[in-house]
């Protein structure tokens, strides 16, 4: 069941877990994991992170590594499942004793992370998972990106100051804490704006048919329809709108990007927009720079996925950096400094609760790419 895990069940296995003795590795090396959904529902974020982690390595291992030791990276494929989840996290801990982990881009399975990096206190670093609640687990949680009250606020705001427009909709993933959080978000931030929520009706993940959801919605005659769920059924859902004759414009949060969004959807969501963390249109030379090495080595653009996994990479160094030895207690202090640190996806200071406060850019569907729309600096 997705995100509803026993946390009596945690618990034991956490509990074997830090009980298991750590074992001494080769002194020239850094162990770091993660955890990622090369395969399943969600895999291309799985796909693009881990390759942003591992150019990330590859840059700074050929740089001489962290202090002259070099960083060895173990990836896992959750399979974008729960169960799986749990499994791996713990054998990255147990078995491959890494001091530091790259966590999941979902927030449902960041959290289950968390938990066991948390109890076993190894500091974990999502590049991705945005809801608030991920790094409320404890002080060894922490994430790359932006959360989703900033982002939330972000589309409510473009909605009426951008759009000129009052009247929302929304369709959300009920059992996906990532599209509840920004749904709640959004609503609130909406109404504040002097706007009205029509509708607010749900679906779940996996689901293929949107028809009577949609047909709910079209009655209400929105402008607008919120959609903060994950790039597969956004897809599916703009189709099924185009369908039905509805034209107004999805809106919608980082969930969206990736490659099989148009794929998917094709022309039924041009037009609509979303909340990103940055854009391959940025004229940053840092960004510039990765985003010609990534399209050198994958051959194709790179994904916000990737960029998210590349910038978590060089923040977990920059925290190592700066240790005199190469803790877990070490990089949890490192990561709880980090100020003004310039990535791919901009630049950003962890605060008090282990968030990255940074810009979030908005942009538009038009075909295959994103074009840049505005940016927004939080407050």
């Amino acid at each position: 069941m997705k995100n509803m895990f026993s946390l009596l069940s945690i618990a034991v296995l956490v509990a074997f877990v830090g009980c298991t003795k750590k074992t001494e590795t080769n002194s020239n090396e850094i162990l770091l994991g993660s955890y990622s959904p090369n395969t399943g529902a969600i895999a291309t974020f799985g796909v693009y992170q881990k390759r942003g982690i591992e150019m990330a390595i590859e840059e700074i291992n050929a740089a001489g590594g962290i202090n002259g030791k070099m960083l060895k990276h173990v990836n896992y494929d959750n399979k974008s499942d729960d169960n799986e989840t749990l499994a791996v996290v713990n054998r990255l801990i147990s078995q491959d004793k890494v001091v530091a982990i790259i966590g999941e881009a979902t927030s449902g399975r960041s959290k289950i992370g968390a938990q066991v990096a948390q109890q076993n206190k190894i500091p974990m670093l999502t590049p991705s998972a945005t809801n608030p609640e991920v790094t409320k687990v404890g002080n060894y949680i922490f994430r790359a990106c932006f959360i989703d009250p900033f982002q939330g606020q972000v589309m409510a705001k473009f909605m009426v100051d951008n759009l000129k427009m009052k009247k929302a909709a929304i369709l959300r993933d009920v059992k996906n804490d990532y599209s509840v959080g920004l749904s709640d978000v959004f609503k609130a931030e909406l109404v504040k704006a002097g706007g009205e929520i029509v509708d607010d009706i749900a679906y779940q993940e996996g689901d293929v048919d949107f028809k009577s959801q949609l047909t709910s919605i079209k009655g209400k005659k929105p402008d607008a329809i919120f959609v903060p769920g994950y790039y597969n059924e956004v897809a599916l859902i703009a189709r099924q709108a185009k369908e039905l004759g509805m034209n107004q414009p999805l809106l919608g949060g980082d969930g969206w990007s990736s490659p099989d969004l148009f794929k998917i959807a094709k022309d039924a969501i041009n037009g609509s927009y979303f909340s990103n963390h940055y854009t391959t249109e940025s004229t940053d030379p840092k960004t510039v720079e990765f985003v010609k090495n990534f399209k050198a080595k994958f051959n194709e653009d790179a994904d916000v996925m990737a960029a998210l996994g590349y910038d978590a990479v060089y923040m977990m160094a920059e925290a190592m950096k700066s240790a005199k030895e190469i803790t877990p207690d070490n990089i949890r202090a490192g990561l709880a400094g980090i100020k003004n640190f310039h990535g791919v996806t901009g630049v950003m200071t962890m605060n008090e609760n282990r968030d990255a406060v940074k810009s979030a850019v908005v942009v538009r569907v038009q075909g295959p790419d994103y074009k840049f729309v505005t940016s927004v600096s939080p407050n």
